[in-house]
């Protein structure tokens, strides 16, 4: 298995790619893994590199922060009510179309650092997402068959939300509760498409170890290729993007469990694609 990571200090990640174990350094081939790198071919250029023994070995990987395993996005697209038990918990039909809303991509960070509550918040609630990273770029795609060629990788994803910033002072719109600093983390790598069926992945969330979510993502709605033709329909689909696919039942939301507080730890996997954790930590003013 070959997985993509960015190790190190926030803003100073070393691009590495894991074969068998083995975590290598990705200089030689790229300076980050971004969306330059992803439509220049770098995925099969860096697993070349490496079974040709032309990378080497990145010394203490295991000691090194594990960052977002994709360089900040231009975009991060995110699906809404993707699963129809979640649709229905919030209170809603099941979308007959894909509901879009966005998040500022300084929302993405490493896997495994802190979650920050929102100075003023309240409602701060958990969503484990499948997230797509495109590769090449995608515009007005003929066919659902044709939208899969065009993703990258897959990666964990955290939706984090604020409800009632994104409920009741959202004026019919989303995304302010969607936005806050650190509220996307990512990770903790990213793995090939060709290494992964999108549509038949346990995915889960727990909090301070007790089940919240556990589903498949067989139950969107909406599947990937679906998700990425519809959207190129409407936007141009640039490698790097991230795409939120939206998540299953089990959230704060529901009424069934409380929401986010500092001292909460929040746990998230997908099959295949590994697991995240943050602590989550009071509002501190930066400096």
């Amino acid at each position: 298995m070959t997985t993509f990571l960015r190790l190190g200090p926030l803003a100073h990640e070393i691009p590495a790619i894991e074969v068998d174990g083995v975590v290598y350094d990705l200089r030689p081939v790229t300076g980050d893994i971004d969306g330059a790198f992803l439509a220049d071919d770098g995925i099969r250029r860096a697993r070349d590199a490496a079974n040709d023994g032309a990378l080497p070995a990145l010394p203490n990987a295991a000691e090194l922060r594990v960052g977002a395993p994709i360089a900040r996005p231009q975009a991060v697209l995110c699906i809404g009510q993707n699963y129809a038990a979640h649709a229905a918990e919030s209170g809603s039909a099941p979308p007959t179309v894909p509901i879009l809303f966005f998040k500022h991509p300084n929302t993405v960070v490493g896997g495994f650092d802190d979650l920050m509550l929102p100075k003023s918040s309240t409602q701060v609630d958990w969503e484990v997402e499948l997230g797509v990273v495109i590769g090449t770029r995608a515009s007005y795609l003929d066919s659902i068959e044709d939208a899969l060629a065009h993703v990258a990788g897959y990666v964990v994803s955290h939706d984090v939300s604020e409800r009632v910033w994104q409920k009741d002072l959202s004026g019919g719109q989303w995304s302010k509760g969607k936005i806050a600093a650190g509220f996307n983390p990512l990770g903790p790598c990213l793995v090939p498409a060709d290494e992964v069926d999108p549509q038949a992945l346990r995915i889960w969330s727990r909090v301070n170890g007790e089940q919240r979510q556990d589903s498949s993502t067989a139950d969107m709605i909406f599947s990937v290729a679906h998700l990425v033709w519809h959207l190129s329909q409407f936007t141009v689909l640039e490698p790097g993007d991230l795409i939120n696919t939206g998540t299953p039942e089990g959230v704060a939301m529901s009424g069934r469990f409380p929401f986010l507080a500092a001292g909460d730890t929040i746990e998230l996997g997908i099959e295949g694609l590994g697991s995240q954790s943050q602590q989550v930590v009071a509002w501190t003013p930066a400096g």
